[in-house]
């Protein structure tokens, strides 16, 4: 069976199954013609359902339901894995093939449905304040990620152990974290608000030796992350100008 005929019939099958779930009883003709199928596909699909171990039931009018009591578990994302599929998004955007990006698409928007209301806006959040790189080398530089993400939809503070480039010795920054991208030297850099400089950093995280979640809250920053992308925009071009 080809690889396009798989996934229609695993649509298929899933959506049969919402089919089944939501209504007592749903006559063999009535899918058949829901779904554009032959019966005989409707009952191979049945037996398909039944093999994976949904108790199927049948009434005496050649109807079919999913026996009393029986439901699908809920799908449960802990933040972190909520976050690794916003990165995975971001990720699938880079590549070429415009099929992929939408089907992926499609696929976290489904994701998206099932978290409650204060989990949807932190994703939003994340995915906009998230720009994704190249890897070639499949390098692992810092294992900080998943926390930064955490305090960055949180709007904890942070306190880090920062070692410059060239510096034997590590200074002790507090930050708020604001967001998250990856430089053309293959680099994950925090943006944050350095309360010692009184201003943005950028942070590389290969060179965070210590990270601490301090636990407390900062006023989120009013400035938005085109406002910032202008601003240093306009930044670099006074720089040119003063070369």
């Amino acid at each position: 069976m080809a690889y396009k005929d798989n996934i229609s019939r695993l649509s298929r099958l899933t959506a049969l199954l919402i089919k089944l779930q939501s209504q007592s009883f749903v006559s063999i003709e009535r899918l058949s013609e829901e779904f554009n199928v032959s019966k005989r596909t409707v009952y191979r699909d049945l037996r398909a359902l039944e093999e994976a171990g949904v108790p199927i039931s049948q009434n005496d009018k050649d109807a079919y339901g999913i026996v009393d009591g029986y439901n699908i578990p809920p799908i449960m994302f802990s933040e972190a894995e909520a976050n690794a599929l916003i990165f995975g998004e971001k990720m699938i955007e880079r590549t070429k093939d415009e099929s992929l990006i939408q089907e992926f698409k499609n696929a976290v928007s489904k994701i998206k449905a099932v978290l409650k209301s204060s989990e949807k806006m932190k994703a939003e959040l994340l995915a906009e304040r998230t720009i994704i790189g190249k890897n070639w080398q499949n390098e692992r530089t810092s294992n900080l990620l998943s926390n930064i993400q955490k305090a960055l939809t949180n709007f904890e503070i942070l306190k880090i152990e920062y070692q410059k480039d060239g510096s034997n010795k590590a200074s002790s920054r507090e930050i708020e974290p604001f967001a998250i991208y990856h430089n053309t030297f293959e680099n994950w850099v925090l943006i944050a608000w350095c309360r010692l400089r009184n201003d943005f950093r950028n942070f590389r995280l290969d060179r965070i030796k210590k990270l601490t979640n301090l636990k407390e809250n900062f006023q989120p920053h009013s400035i938005t992350m085109e406002e910032y992308n202008q601003m240093q925009y306009e930044q670099y071009l006074k720089r040119l100008e003063e070369d």
